[in-house]
């Protein structure tokens, strides 16, 4: 139980690494052109789909308030030509 653990002196690495790599040895990894392109495709489709839609919005508004004004036109012009039939019958 009393044991005395001798270490070296010096300076520890965490985590420990080998000092005979030279950099060179390093693996370099390219991007294929293949993954570029579905990068760039991955990201186009992203902003696509975030793009601003409040012209479309409002050019639907603007068609649908339209229609209803036209729709309340026909039906004060259908209720008008009633009350005439409706008088001479």
């Amino acid at each position: 139980m009393n044991t005395q653990l001798v270490t070296e002196t010096g300076h520890h690495q965490h985590p420990p690494h080998q000092h005979n790599q030279a950099p060179e040895s390093q693996l370099v990894r390219h991007v294929g052109p293949l993954d570029r392109l579905a990068l760039h495709i991955g990201v186009a489709l992203i902003r696509w789909g975030r793009r601003p839609i409040k012209a479309d919005v409002s050019k639907r508004l603007a068609f649908n308030l339209e229609t209803d004004a036209a729709r309340r036109e026909m039906e004060l012009v259908r209720a008008q030509h009633l009350a005439r039939v409706n008088r001479i019958l």
